[in-house]
């Protein structure tokens, strides 16, 4: 794997700095200034990498990850099987240390409102790129739209339990909650 460019490096600073500042001083009382000053840069570079600092929060890496796991399922499985499937798959590639993002993430997005709220539109471009995928692999729209849309209501409800609860990890939290939708999985 090639070394992350300096871009990706700038964009991984400020989403480091923008967790820590926040988990510090709270969303609110964080200003963009304050991000861009923690991570050596100048505001206008904040905004280059990020459309508001609720994005620096919300904007997941793992996302896409999730899509192409999913597409990856093979194609005579039922769509809301492939979904969990592939989200399963997913989780399993996460290091320690995207865990450790994952839970600083929640637990802000869990306490913070207005980051809730924003997440909710942020599932929406998941759900489509979950369901793109399905029916890029035969799944018919709708079925693809109900089981991407399922498999992220399931995720959402472990994240936020798990955020209340960490004796669980992440994983046995979200494991947990695509055993509701897939129980007999292999």
């Amino acid at each position: 794997m090639a070394p992350p460019s300096k871009r990706e490096r700038t964009r991984s600073r400020l989403s480091d700095c923008a967790l820590t500042l926040f988990e510090a001083h709270g969303f609110e009382a964080t200003s963009v200034g304050m991000i861009a000053r923690e991570a050596g840069v100048t505001e206008m570079t904040f905004f280059r990498h990020f459309g508001s600092k609720e994005q620096a929060v919300l904007t997941d890496p793992f996302d896409p990850v999730i899509a192409e796991a999913v597409g990856a399922r093979p194609s005579d499985e039922a769509p809301l099987a492939r979904a969990v499937r592939g989200l399963r798959a997913a989780l399993a590639e996460l290091s320690d240390e995207d865990l450790e993002t994952a839970r600083r993430r929640v637990r802000l997005v869990a306490r913070t409102p207005v980051l809730r709220a924003a997440a909710v539109t942020q599932n929406e471009a998941t759900s489509a790129a979950i369901a793109d995928r399905l029916a890029a692999g035969g799944a018919d729209a709708f079925s693809a739209g109900v089981a991407a849309q399922s498999v992220l209501a399931a995720v959402t409800a472990a994240l936020y339990a798990w955020a209340e609860d960490p004796r669980r990890t992440l994983t046995e939290s979200i494991g947990a909650a695509l055993d509701v939708l897939d129980p007999g999985h292999v």
